[in-house]
């Protein structure tokens, strides 16, 4: 089993910047891929962005391209999200992700999942 602890919501100004964590345990981190995802009330989970292994490939929801960086550190077991010039459209739980497939591009299939961090944008 692989858990998931994600961290660093808040609120916030728009254009004000967070950094989320999020924290695995359980199986090798650096064999999976990690991703973000979010949810606003009301509405389905949306892909945010997901990172390699290596993380030498990332892919990211068109809502987000410039703004958001997605990064980890798997001496530490560790993957953030470093969100800049936050807008109110960002507003929604935040949650951390994992899989054992290795197309960053898709999706789909994420396993293992963050108990959410609230992100709040007020403009």
């Amino acid at each position: 089993q692989v858990q998931l602890v994600d961290s660093g919501g808040g609120k916030v100004q728009a254009g004000d910047s967070l950094r989320l964590s999020c924290a695995a345990s359980g199986r090798a981190f650096s064999g999976l891929t990690m991703g973000w995802f979010r949810q606003a009330p009301g509405k389905e989970r949306d892909f945010v962005t997901a990172i390699s292994w290596s993380g030498g490939r990332t892919a990211y929801a068109d809502s987000v391209k410039g703004r958001f960086t997605i990064s980890r550190d798997n001496a530490k077991n560790t993957m953030y999200l470093q969100m800049n010039s936050l807008k109110p459209e960002d507003t929604a739980v935040y949650s951390c992700a994992a899989k054992w497939g290795t197309n960053v591009a898709d999706r789909r299939d994420y396993r293992y999942w963050g108990q959410g961090t609230q992100v709040t944008v007020s403009s």
